[in-house]
């Protein structure tokens, strides 16, 4: 019974740290976005040289892949044009095409918060207005890469803000830059070899650090859309990713983690993984973990209680991952500023180098 209650205790803990009461922001609850893609109905409906589509909630992405495949140019160009949102993120689906197709759901919006997202010079992976958003978008030549690396954030990231100003190297799409341009591949896209990254926004993050951060809910969700996310790079000919998974993005990473093909799954800034141990995830990647020693992320207290907490801290050492080194990262964004040892590590394990 003492036990027990000590446990209640530190769990209470956690929910109060988590709620805001040290002075974080306290989030509202959101609804995750799950499902097939906006336009799924009349995607069904429709048919090609009078052949079904695949149906986007049940179709494999290798299914999608292959019916791809058979179809001539012109007839992909009649499904990008007649259903841009349901081609922009079906998985499976041809990247270039991909790209194509939401440059027109992103235009056909209106909307000024995602204008830049329609530029031609951007490869986006991935665009759902639902909600607050969700985008994903591709650094290098995916298909053509020698390593695929997926950058899964953790809170306050959405479409809406993908593109905010932030601190440089900070955000999603700061860090894929960072770390293409530490593993010596450049910063400019389209381009062949080498490591291409993926910033993926492609689950309804929390926002603020409230008790949607403190519980399970958004990361099962996005752990299922994130399996799939990664069957659908594996589809396209796609090495098989390093995913880097920050913050709350860990806690996706860690239930999706027995369900995709990474090699290598990099915890940082993780308030924990769902899981006693790094055996536990139930996957063959290697699994590494860092934390700088001002990362805030440290005084919620690693418990799991009635679905409340996310257990293990990943860098102790009876968790059982690689440590990264992060002695000299500031705060909880800093993992991929130009010279830390942890940015240096990062590029190591998206080129394989890492031992």
């Amino acid at each position: 019974m003492r036990r027990f209650g000590r446990t209640l205790v530190t769990a209470t803990l956690a929910v109060t740290l988590v709620g805001g009461t040290a002075g974080w922001a306290s989030g509202d609850s959101q609804a995750a976005v799950t499902g097939p893609p906006p336009g799924t109905a009349a995607w069904r409906a429709d048919t090609v040289s009078g052949r079904a589509l695949p149906d986007p909630a049940t179709a494999a992405p290798r299914e999608v892949a292959a019916f791809f495949a058979g179809l001539d140019d012109t007839a992909r160009q009649q499904l990008l044009r007649s259903h841009p949102l349901v081609v922009g993120n079906l998985e499976g689906a041809p990247l270039p095409l991909r790209y194509e197709a939401n440059r027109i759901a992103v235009a056909a919006t209106g909307e000024a918060r995602y204008a830049s997202l329609a530029a031609p010079d951007r490869q986006i992976l991935a665009f759902d207005p639902r909600g607050r958003g969700q985008v994903a978008e591709v650094f290098g030549d995916v298909e053509h890469a020698e390593h695929v690396s997926v950058i899964v954030p953790g809170s306050d990231n959405d479409a809406a803000t993908y593109d905010a100003p932030r601190t440089p190297r900070t955000g999603p799409a700061g860090m894929a830059r960072a770390l293409r341009e530490a593993t010596g591949s450049g910063a400019a896209t389209g381009t062949g070899g080498g490591t291409a990254v993926v910033a993926w926004i492609g689950y309804t993050t929390p926002v603020g650090v409230g008790l949607d951060a403190a519980d399970g809910r958004l990361a099962r969700a996005g752990a299922v859309r994130l399996a799939r996310f990664t069957a659908g790079l594996d589809a396209v000919g796609a090495p098989d990713p390093v995913l880097f998974c920050h913050s709350y993005g860990s806690v996706v990473c860690g239930l999706a983690a027995r369900h995709t093909d990474a090699t290598d799954l990099v915890a940082f800034g993780s308030p924990g993984m769902r899981a006693d141990t790094a055996a536990a995830l139930g996957t063959g990647a290697r699994v590494w973990a860092a934390r700088g020693p001002s990362d805030w992320i440290a005084d919620v207290p690693n418990v799991e209680f009635a679905g409340i907490g996310h257990g293990a801290d990943p860098t102790s050492a009876a968790f059982g991952a690689r440590r990264v080194p992060a002695a000299d990262v500031q705060g909880h964004t800093g993992y991929f500023m130009p010279g830390t040892q942890s940015l240096a590590a990062f590029a190591a394990i998206a080129k394989g180098t890492a031992r």
